[in-house]
């Protein structure tokens, strides 16, 4: 007279458990490894793609720190999963020598609109009507800049190894720049905080830079510093017959960028939903400049930028909640 009873309670045992099996979420129980640069206001597109995954049940570990180079060969070879620092086209010779499409993954657009190039105060260029770097030719220009009284004008410029150091020291041999600017390289954050120091002191600034990145909301290109236009079109290697005259005509000497989520081509083969992911994440860049700000007015330790993080995900939740959707579809 039990047996009935028995038969029900074994129903809904079978029931609950496929009912768990159908809703396990698609990352359960494999690992990923994020891989970021040392440059510490790129950790916040990291740690969202990180925070997605492990809403998709992956078991995501804490992000490698590791240099431009580095970071592509070790996705490429498998040490890593993905990295958000694909920028495009700055970053197309580090992307093709790791192995191009053959070792990665890479669909979709997470970044649009990243400018860079160079900047003088914006007091400097009214008073001597300097518009172009190429103006710098003339001594009497380039001295105006000089920081160590060697008479030539000092270019605050870009790391070793990251990219831009290779198109600006092929741009300062094409305009004829050699002998009256130096391209002063080593940390970034600490020349541009230099550099920062003489334009509150009053002193006229040279300076490349790039969005997004804080500097900008710091020093206000038309308000503080003014974008040089350069002469004519020069980039390095592959690139030498690009044009980078953008649509409104002028030319700042760079193209503008993309940035891409790039990921090991047999994971992302192996784990649609996080392809899917990938693809199409969406990362407004006034809202990283936004991050890089909070970063520079103090709150750059990790615990800050998890808690930006977590902000900006409550703050799009409607966004974030359809993104996870459509990965957990494509894993089906």
């Amino acid at each position: 007279m039990f047996e009935p009873k028995k038969t029900i309670a074994l129903s809904a045992i079978l029931l609950s458990t496929n009912a768990l099996a159908n809703n396990e979420l698609p990352g359960k129980g494999i690992s990923v490894q994020p891989i970021e640069s040392t440059v510490a206001e790129e950790m916040f597109q990291t740690l969202l793609v990180s925070k997605m995954l492990t809403k998709l049940g992956y078991d995501v570990k804490p992000a490698k720190d590791v240099d431009y180079n580095v970071g592509y060969t070790t996705v490429a070879n498998g040490d890593g999963t993905f990295l958000t620092f694909n920028w495009a086209p700055l970053h197309n010779d580090k992307y093709a020598q790791a192995g191009g499409d053959e070792k990665f993954y890479r669909q979709g657009t997470y970044v649009s609109g990243a400018a860079q190039g160079y900047l003088i105060d914006k007091k400097t260029a009214d008073k001597y009507k300097i518009t172009n770097i190429a103006q710098l030719k003339d001594p009497k220009f380039a001295a105006l800049f000089d920081a160590d009284g060697n008479g030539k004008a000092d270019l605050a410029g870009c790391n070793p190894g990251w990219g831009c150091e290779a198109v600006i020291n092929h741009q300062i041999k094409a305009f004829g720049l050699s002998d009256t600017v130096t391209h002063n390289q080593g940390n970034y954050a600490a020349i541009i905080a230099d550099t920062i120091t003489r334009y509150k002191g009053g002193k006229p600034i040279l300076y490349y830079t790039w969005t997004p990145y804080w500097v900008s909301g710091e020093l206000v290109p038309g308000k503080d510093v003014t974008w040089l236009e350069v002469p004519f079109s020069a980039l390095p290697g592959d690139r030498k017959d690009v044009d980078t005259k953008l649509a409104n005509g002028k030319n700042y000497g760079f193209q503008m960028n993309k940035m891409h989520i790039v990921a090991n081509k047999a994971f992302a083969a192996k784990n649609p939903a996080a392809a899917k992911l990938f693809a199409i994440m969406k990362l407004p860049i006034n809202d990283i400049s936004a991050e890089n700000m909070q970063m520079k007015a103090g709150q750059n330790k990790p615990a800050d930028i998890e808690r930006h993080t977590d902000g900006w995900i409550a703050a799009h939740k409607k966004l974030v909640d359809s993104w996870l959707a459509e990965a957990k579809a494509a894993a089906k």
